[in-house]
């Protein structure tokens, strides 16, 4: 699936871009927020960066709003969020449109490879958001903020992991690991 690395996307800066630096790579796209109860997994996806990045591994953060408006802020205002708050040194790219119309490429392209995500092993966060009546309208769509889409060397999506699916869970590691070796 190397078209992913062709589809425009803008840089936090507002640059046009593609993922096409990233081609070879290990990627672990997220949509990321700075007023979520998930956005201290910054942290997390920074030690993710820190830990794997020599092997050839990028977190791609995309910022969105689709979600309860955890992300209201303008690009200038996320990149110095996440720069001071969590010291994030992986890329960030501008705010993208995810659930609601019209969904970005990227996004569109990422669940249609891999239609639904892998939920984690206790994890409680679909039971939460039904609770505040904030489930997704269709099925496949994105659970909430920081679910991740681990694409390969190749560029096809070789995994997909729920919101409460912690960068530091085994369950993503283990998958990163393979997808590295």
């Amino acid at each position: 699936m190397s078209e992913l690395f062709e589809i425009p996307v803008n840089d936090i800066d507002g640059k046009p871009c593609t993922l096409a630096d990233y081609r070879g790579q290990v990627l672990l796209i997220v949509n990321v927020a700075s007023r979520c109860g998930l956005t201290p997994q910054y942290s997390g996806l920074q030690a993710l960066q820190d830990k794997y990045a020599a092997r050839g591994f990028t977190v791609l953060g995309f910022p969105c709003n689709d979600f309860a408006n955890q992300e209201p802020e303008d690009e200038s205002a996320i990149k110095s969020f996440c720069e001071t708050s969590f010291q994030v040194s992986f890329p960030l790219f501008s705010k993208i449109t995810i659930n609601n119309k019209p969904r970005h490429p990227l996004y569109a392209a990422l669940i249609d490879a891999i239609p639904n995500a892998t939920p984690a092993p206790d994890g409680t966060l679909m039971e939460t958001l039904e609770k505040h009546n904030l489930q997704p309208a269709k099925d496949t769509d994105v659970m909430w903020n920081f679910e991740k889409f681990l694409i390969g060397k190749d560029g096809t999506v070789i995994g997909r992991f729920a919101p409460d699916v912690t960068p530091d869970s085994a369950q993503l590691t283990g998958a990163i690991e393979n997808a590295l070796a």
